[in-house]
């Protein structure tokens, strides 16, 4: 139903008080009938002070509205006796004017006549005074009035000029008027002369009839010099900071410049001479085009020479400030110069600039780099064995980070969206923003790859912790580093690298540094295995193994490799966590080591002595045991590439530790003793090393291997009992 029809709406004009009352005592409870009423009360008392408050305010504009029209009245009736006084007067002065000009009407031609030969007396007096009056203004340098009062002379000297005394005037002012051209063209040749200047004496020998084309001609030439002169002193500006050199520039040489072109541009290309070949002024354009980029060019190199003096030195935001001015104003000139190109911008000269910053910058990561390595070096040679490794990684890998984020932050400043130039816009400044990319971040990550890598050589005698350390920050770079640095600088710089063929991609980067931290900790395992082989090896080759005393103990040595064995594990823990419990173990497995490390000689006490003690001498030098156990073990890889674990590395250098000895023990000969040295020690490695490796089958190949060497190479090959080998280890 349409709400102006509703007959229960007050403000309907079809609103039915008696249906709205029964609705009302129908639907509502007595509480909601008395409010309606109060509601209803209160609408009507205020509808009924709005009301009469419109009245009130009605009637005063009423009143008002009288007031003002009775006033009315009375002013157009003194308005109206005004307009009848005004018309008698006009009627009045009508009468007199035209007595006047009846009065008069016989001496206006007189009037007329006699106006005509004041003038004419004023122009023979003008002409008469012109020689002194010239010579004047001349020696007052006023040369432009001089100019103009000579030319407004020539057309009285075409209609009088025939006369004897007028023509003596005109050859008296033509001889002072070539003197002048004579002067002003010295002027124009004078290398102290401004822009404007050159324009206001050119102006001046143009009205003097100089030839234009020599003209144009001589103005580009003495302008060249005007400038050159600019550019000479600007060079001398090497104290003012970017921002002052730019300013004196834009406000000396440019604006010079500037002034040059639009004035010649006007006099010669703008106009026509009729007296001027055809292509005057299309060669006068060409021209001056050539004269403006030749300009523009040598003030541009010489800004782009400040500009990569300043890099690195001064504030990159003062120098970006400064060629941002520069470049409105060369926009402006664009405008300005209208027919002319000017062909080279401001834009490669900031292009150049980032790059130049760039380099800059890489070489201060590199610098950066190079004295955080110098510092995690000095760390390590200055402390004894309290150094904490991760802090050091930590703080190497933050440090290179951090710097990189600053660096990539700097290099924002070239594209802040308020400068006039946007270098993204050119394919310059596209390339130069992924070179930013490649140059600066692949390129330093690649250069920190490069760098730690050639600790890894074989050559170089880098401490084994720096390796450690070096190769732990690679993994780290691997793992986060290079993923987070490329997605911050694809991100500040809008960089779409997945779907680029020519971008690196953080794959390739982060395959170098795996690379990089696996060649690291090969050559850590490959320095701390020589380390301990030379130890073994200087106790084998020391010693006189056929004059051996009955073994008593367990050779010295063989403590100190264990020694070592435990402090190189305590640094790598905390450094590698250990995949599962290896590493971490605490009891050796049920029997496995005895097992495997006596396979050949005592898999149980009564087979080591059938095996061993029952043989001959002879039969044990030409036994196959050992040879048949080889053959059906599996080649045991030394100098192999370890994983990123505690067990691993430690694996790699008992390897190679126990490589050594087995070597060593094969180009020795041995006595009795000798040979059961050989086997307490080798009991002794294999009771202490299950603790370092998850595979103690390995190192029981390695000691079997030993020991077999040991017996193929004794004079006398008798095994000492094992329960007696037990006792001489426990007993340290």
């Amino acid at each position: 139903m349409d709400e102006k029809d509703n007959p229960f709406d007050m403000d309907s004009s079809s609103f039915d008080a008696d249906r709205y009352l029964e609705k009302l005592l129908k639907d509502c409870s007595l509480k909601q009938i008395m409010d309606t009423e109060a509601a209803v009360v209160k609408d009507t008392q205020t509808l009924h002070s709005d009301m009469q408050t419109l009245v009130y305010e009605n009637y005063n504009k009423f009143i008002s509205a009288t007031d003002t029209i009775r006033k009315m009245k009375d002013d157009f009736k003194q308005m109206e006796t005004d307009v009848n006084l005004l018309m008698n007067k006009m009627q009045s002065i009508t009468t007199f004017s035209e007595q006047i000009t009846g009065t008069l009407q016989g001496t206006r031609s007189q009037l007329c006549r006699l106006s005509e030969k004041h003038s004419l007396l004023k122009r023979l007096q003008f002409l008469s005074t012109l020689p002194a009056k010239l010579k004047a203004l001349i020696e007052e340098q006023n040369y432009a009035q001089a100019v103009q009062d000579y030319l407004h002379a020539q057309k009285v000297f075409a209609q009088y000029g025939r006369q004897p005394s007028f023509d003596g005037i005109k050859r008296d002012c033509d001889a002072i008027m070539e003197e002048l051209k004579e002067r002003l063209r010295q002027d124009f040749q004078s290398a102290g002369n401004t822009a404007q200047s050159l324009t206001e004496i050119g102006e001046l020998l143009l009205q003097l009839d100089e030839k234009t084309s020599d003209l144009a001609s001589e103005m580009l030439r003495c302008a060249g010099k005007r400038l050159h002169e600019q550019i000479v002193m600007l060079q001398d500006q090497t104290e003012r900071d970017m921002l002052e050199f730019v300013d004196m520039g834009i406000d000396g040489f440019l604006n010079d410049l500037a002034l040059v072109v639009t004035s010649y541009f006007d006099m010669f290309v703008a106009k026509h001479y009729e007296h001027e070949r055809d292509d005057f002024q299309e060669n006068a354009l060409n021209a001056l085009n050539i004269f403006l980029n030749e300009n523009v060019d040598k003030y541009l190199t010489l800004v782009q020479d400040r500009v990569e003096s300043d890099i690195g030195y001064g504030d990159t935001q003062v120098m970006l400030r400064a060629l941002d001015r520069l470049h409105r104003r060369l926009q402006a000139m664009r405008n300005i110069c209208r027919g002319l190109q000017v062909q080279r911008n401001t834009l490669d000269i900031i292009i150049g600039a980032a790059h130049q910053l760039c380099d800059a910058h890489s070489k201060s990561l590199k610098d950066h780099f190079a004295d955080s390595l110098s510092a995690v070096r000095l760390s390590l040679v200055s402390a004894k064995s309290d150094v904490n490794l991760s802090e050091l990684i930590g703080n190497l890998y933050v440090a290179m980070v951090e710097k990189i984020k600053g660096v990539l932050q700097d290099l924002m400043i070239f594209l802040r969206s308020d400068w006039s130039f946007n270098i993204k816009a050119e394919n310059k400044g596209a390339l130069c923003v992924e070179g930013i990319r490649e140059h600066l971040l692949i390129g330093f990550l690649r250069h920190i790859s490069k760098v730690m890598s050639g600790f890894a050589d074989v050559s170089s005698s880098s401490p084994p912790n720096l390796l450690l350390v070096l190769s732990k920050t690679c993994l780290e770079l691997e793992q986060q580093g290079v993923h987070m640095l490329i997605a911050l600088v694809d991100d500040l710089y809008e960089i779409d690298s997945e779907n680029s063929a020519t971008l690196t991609h953080e794959t390739e980067i982060c395959a170098e540094m795996r690379e990089t931290a696996q060649a690291l900790l090969d050559s850590y395992v490959r320095l701390q295995g020589t380390n301990i082989s030379q130890m073994l090896r200087k106790s084998v080759e020391t010693r006189d193994w056929l004059n051996c005393l009955e073994p008593r103990s367990v050779r010295a040595v063989m403590k100190r490799v264990v020694e070592e064995l435990g402090s190189i594990e305590t640094v790598l823990a905390s450094l590698y966590e250990s995949a599962g419990n290896a590493g971490f173990r605490t009891t050796a497995s049920s029997d496995s080591s005895r097992k495997t490390y006596f396979s050949n000689f005592n898999a149980s006490k009564p087979q080591y002595r059938s095996n061993w003690s029952n043989y001959t001498p002879s039969q044990l030098e030409s036994s196959y045991v050992s040879n048949i156990h080889r053959l059906f073990s599996e080649r045991v890889d030394i100098f192999t590439s370890v994983e990123f674990s505690k067990a691993s590395i430690v694996m790699g250098i008992i390897k190679i530790g126990l490589k050594t000895l087995l070597e060593c023990v094969r180009l020795r000969t041995f006595s009795k003793f000798g040979l059961q040295q050989i086997q307490v020690d080798a009991h002794y490695l294999q009771m202490n090393l299950w603790r370092f490796v998850s595979d103690e089958n390995l190192v029981n190949f390695l000691l079997d291997e030993i020991l077999g060497s040991a017996v193929h190479r004794c004079l006398e090959s008798v095994l000492m009992e094992p329960n007696a080998v037990e006792i001489i280890c426990e007993r340290g």
